[in-house]
């Protein structure tokens, strides 16, 4: 198989391993999300092989499971995402640094001067990843009593991305004059107040700190409801997917792109990265090993409580070892709650066996060695199911290490991941333009 195409890779980073059992694993770093030398040294790992970003998500209360649960899980602590970013920036020269940011729960002129603040440290390698979180439990701690409905979360993002780019255009490119000779430090008339006054947002404006060398950080959002899906092709750049098989891929990744000509944008300026989790080993049989070593060591209490999460209700009600019963709607996330009972339903699985996959990890997984793992991404590049993959590593370090030592070269061999970075910045490397600014040509 050959392709003109090239593959690019995040890493998702915080929990630095989704599988709840990655802390447990033998030689694994059980303090790694809260230990800056251990993630200083996987950034730097993951620059070596030319990743394209470190990814960060991020939450803003405690997951909402009982406590005899949560207290199995590495994901309890973490840093706050500007903060370690910005640390990172300083110990990395090229790998972009993506942070989650609510638009629920934080303010724009916040989220635009610290991504501008980000871009400008790392000198353009910022990605913003756009959530309107779906944890009710975030509410109790913004002076809430309950969570935004929906279509609500995403009606207020969408207004609140128009303000955080609005506010980044608050400058020309060449408004800092600096002319010591005049004394004149900036043009006034390269600058522009925002003045915004809209349905959900008042904000005036305008931003005091330049324009961020991208012109923006680069967009990134991961909603596949109907609602996240157009917001993604009015706004995305990256898109964060979860898919579980190539043909539901292929029809996302046609369905998001094929919106965007009708909203004025090239399909092109958008990278779909779906999560993968990627398990190498020197044969198949031994990457197998691997993985049912990792679900072992998930409690079952656990397991229940990630099922719980995903559907958006208690799951230790039902009956374990029959199936799945009818589901209601509810206000979390509605494209979680359908990938978790669509695969239910395909691979026909009670509710216990169904509980300990999402314990693991239930996402696309390739288990193998690294030439049937580059074979299978290959596959979803060719096929047009992604641009890319958000890599998931089963446990850190060692998952990580051997999947740049083997996969890494076994992509470059085949001619579809770099040898070197394309450019200074995070747009440069991702194929993406800079943005124009709407206030001044």
């Amino acid at each position: 198989m050959s392709t003109s195409r090239q593959l690019k890779l995040g890493a998702f980073m915080r929990p630095v391993s989704i599988h709840t059992g990655a802390w447990r694993y033998p030689g694994a770093w059980a303090d790694a999300n809260f230990n800056f030398s251990r993630l200083k040294r996987l950034a730097q790992t993951l620059e070596r092989a030319r990743f394209d970003a470190f990814f960060m998500a991020d939450h803003l209360a405690l997951l909402n499971m009982p406590m005899e649960a949560l207290k199995r899980s590495h994901t309890a602590t973490s840093f706050e995402p500007f903060t370690l970013l910005s640390a990172l920036s300083q110990a990395t020269d090229h790998i972009g640094l993506i942070a989650t940011a609510s638009t629920t729960f934080d303010e724009p002129f916040h989220i635009a001067r610290r991504f501008a603040s980000l871009d400008h440290l790392s000198n353009g390698r910022a990605g913003w990843n756009i959530v309107t979180t779906s944890n009710p439990d975030a509410a109790l701690n913004f002076g809430l009593t309950e969570h935004l409905a929906h279509d609500e979360r995403y009606a207020r993002a969408r207004e609140f991305y128009d303000v955080v780019t609005g506010l980044w255009d608050s400058w020309a490119d060449d408004a800092f004059v600096r002319d010591a000779d005049s004394g004149i430090f900036f043009d006034p008339d390269k600058l522009h107040t925002l003045d915004h006054k809209g349905e959900y947002l008042s904000v005036r404006g305008p931003l005091h700190i330049a324009r961020p060398p991208q012109g923006w950080p680069v967009i990134v959002q991961a909603g596949a409801s109907e609602p996240g899906r157009q917001l993604a092709a009015q706004t995305a750049e990256v898109i964060f997917a979860a898919h579980g098989t190539l043909e539901e891929g292929q029809a996302f990744y046609a369905d998001v792109k094929g919106r965007m000509p009708a909203l004025g944008r090239d399909p092109e300026h958008m990278k779909i990265l779906p999560a993968a989790f990627v398990v190498v080993g020197d044969t198949v049989e031994e990457a197998r090993r691997t993985r049912a070593h990792l679900d072992s060591l998930v409690h079952e209490q656990s397991a229940i409580a990630s099922l719980s999460v995903s559907l958006g209700v208690d799951a230790s009600k039902f009956d374990l070892d029959g199936y799945l019963p009818s589901i209601p709607d509810t206000n979390q996330s509605k494209s979680s709650q359908q990938r978790v009972l669509a695969l239910a339903d395909r691979e026909k699985l009670t509710v216990r066996q169904l509980a300990q996959r999402l314990g693991g990890y239930a996402g696309l997984s390739f288990v193998g060695t690294a030439n049937s793992i580059a074979d299978e991404m290959e596959g979803w590049l060719e096929g047009k199911g992604s641009d890319g993959f958000n890599i998931m590593f089963p446990w850190l370090p060692g998952g990580l290490d051997d999947f740049v030592a083997k996969v890494i070269p076994e992509l470059q061999g085949r001619g579809i991941f770099r040898r070197e970075y394309e450019g200074k910045t995070l747009r440069e490397n991702l194929g993406l333009p800079r943005p124009g600014n709407r206030f001044f040509s």
